[in-house]
């Protein structure tokens, strides 16, 4: 085998006792996940809004967008719920940082035990100021350091297409978002929900089991082939393609970044809050498909856009919430949004 050991790492149990989550923060936890739960089942009116940095690092700008979030969020709490990105994993398309949790700084070396326990203070760090949140699961083997942390998880679009993804979706007790794959398909997306609400037979922690299935699996449409995907003849698609397969709790988050905010070819963040409300618009037109639209990501941090960092001079690095994967809303323009699109769903405009 084409490998060379490292270092023993401490079991992830250790690093769990390290970074305990407190009664009250435990409690929290339940209450966001049957929250988002009853949001996707129909019962709670609010917009899910998964919101926050494409990748949470520095920690000190991370836990100053959460301090702000928390504010904001007495203003708008009633008609949306911010549950917070801190994606502590990268997936990448090649090769590139893969996130605090393998590599806590970019500018040492990978340091995966440092990086779990950075990951999980920071994540506790948030939960700590009363919000939800969030996390892709990427890097499945190391998921058990975070799970009792996340009220919503996702399942990337190089993801979605993956047995062990989709089984490991099927075992959470939180609601599981499904992207559907970059290279486009529908049918896939659906395909990977229907799999997450399945009973599915695997190993875990040295056992032989059988998952229960998630009824709170759902699609994340994120655009595809360098094109959007939010259409009403997409989102007609999709309600259909659910109807013929059963799917409890037939729902959809828009991903308003990525493939869907592109603009001759490139990420453009500032389109994503003009997105949200063009969508609003377009769903007058065909009510029918307003239930089944439940919330909207968007990337969003303290400064907007992105910097490419020089890994030989640190110094140069901007630490003050300047994206380093893909590019953000600034923290201005996300709370005007927020405010905006708050302002439009209580008065019923939406």
């Amino acid at each position: 085998m084409t490998y060379t050991r490292i270092k023993k790492l401490n079991s992830i149990k250790q690093i769990i006792v390290s970074y305990p989550l407190t009664p009250t923060a435990e409690q929290q936890v339940a209450r966001d996940r049957a929250e988002i739960k009853a949001i996707l089942e129909g019962h709670d009116s609010r917009l899910l809004m998964i919101i926050g940095p494409c990748s949470a690092w520095p920690e000190p700008a991370v836990i100053e967008y959460a301090t702000r979030l928390t504010e904001l969020n007495k203003k708008i709490g009633h008609v949306l719920k911010c549950v917070m990105r801190v994606y502590i994993q990268k997936p990448r398309t090649i090769i590139g940082w893969a996130g605090p949790a393998h590599h806590p700084n970019p500018f040492g070396k990978p340091d995966i035990e440092a990086g779990l326990a950075y990951s999980r203070a920071m994540m506790i760090a948030v939960l700590n100021l009363g919000l939800a949140i969030a996390d892709e699961a990427l890097f499945i083997d190391n998921a058990s350091c975070f799970l009792n942390l996340l009220s919503w998880v996702a399942i990337g679009a190089r993801s979605s297409e993956d047995q062990q993804h989709r089984v490991f979706a099927s075992t959470l007790d939180c609601a599981v978002g499904m992207k559907n794959p970059t290279h486009g398909p529908l049918e896939i997306g659906v395909n990977s929900v229907i799999a997450a609400q399945s009973a599915q037979v695997t190993m875990l922690d040295g056992y032989e089991v059988q998952s229960h299935g998630n009824p709170h699996a759902h699609l994340v449409l994120r655009g595809s082939n360098q094109a959007p995907n939010y259409s009403l003849t997409h989102l007609e698609k999709v309600q259909d393609l659910m109807m013929q397969s059963g799917i409890q709790n037939p729902a959809v988050l828009i991903d308003v970044s990525h493939d869907n905010c592109l603009l001759d070819g490139k990420k453009q963040p500032h389109l994503q809050p003009a997105i949200v409300f063009s969508i609003l618009d377009s769903l007058k037109k065909k009510p029918e498909l307003k239930p089944l639209i439940k919330g909207f990501m968007v990337e969003s941090f303290l400064t907007e856009g992105s910097q490419v960092i020089d890994l030989n001079n640190p110094a140069a690095v901007d630490l003050n919430g300047l994206s380093i994967t893909d590019p953000c809303l600034s923290w201005q323009q996300t709370e005007t949004f927020l405010l905006a699109l708050a302002e439009r769903l209580t008065t019923g405009a939406a």
